[in-house]
Formats: C-alpha cells, structure tokens, sequence
C-alpha cells in the first residue's frame, strides 16, 4: 500500500509561487507515475500535471503550461510541483496520485492511490 503526504499549500498572492512536495511510502515509487490534481469547490476533480516514473515524460493541463513544473526524485520518494504566477483561479486543494501504468493519464480514476489534500489560495 502506498501512502502520499503532500506539504507546501498555503496562502499566497496573486503572481507569486508555490512549491508544493509530495512524499511517497509503503511502494516502490520508481515504478508509478505520478500525477497533481486540484479541487476547487463544487467543481470536478481535475488534472493539473503527470510525470512518468523516470522523470523524462511530462504533461500539463493547458491551464499550468508555462507557469507550473512538475518534476520527482527518486532517491527521495517526492514527487513536486513548483508553481508560479500563481491566479486566483488557481486556488483549491491540490491532491498527488500515482498509477502502475507507464503512461501519465488525465483520469483520476486511473490512479491508485491518493493523498489526502493541501489547500491553496491564492488572494487577488
């Protein structure tokens, strides 16, 4: 069973940065790929960016491309998400996932495991 803690959410202004860090137990972290998700309120679970297990394949959401960087560390079992020019749009809580597939997917049911969640806000 894996378990994913992630760390960094918090309050920040519009145009700044967050680096939000998802750390990994419990599995063999080299061999998921691993994804971010967000959730704002009363709205649908949705895919922010994916990263495959070796860190060479990304893909991002048309809403973080040029602005957020997912990338992991193996030895570390974390997993990252570096955002910057952060919106008020951009505000919700962030969830990381991991799937035993090869290929990073935007479908959350695809993954397996989840975290339990770290709010974002960003105030304009």
């Amino acid at each position: 069973q894996v378990r994913l803690v992630e760390s960094g959410g918090g309050l920040v202004q519009a145009g700044g940065s967050l680096r939000l860090s998802c750390a990994a137990s419990g599995g063999t972290f080299s061999t998921y790929v691993m994804g971010w998700f967000r959730q704002a309120p009363g709205k649908e679970r949705e895919f922010v960016a994916g990263i495959n297990w070796s860190g060479s394949s990304t893909f991002y959401a048309d809403s973080a491309k040029g602005r957020f960087t997912i990338s992991r560390d193996n030895a570390k079992n974390t997993v990252y998400l570096q955002m910057n020019s952060l919106k008020s749009e951009d505000t919700a809580v962030y969830y990381c996932a991991a799937h035993r597939g090869m290929l990073v997917t935007t479908i959350p049911q695809s993954y397996n495991y989840w975290g339990q969640g770290t709010q974002i806000t960003v105030s304009s």
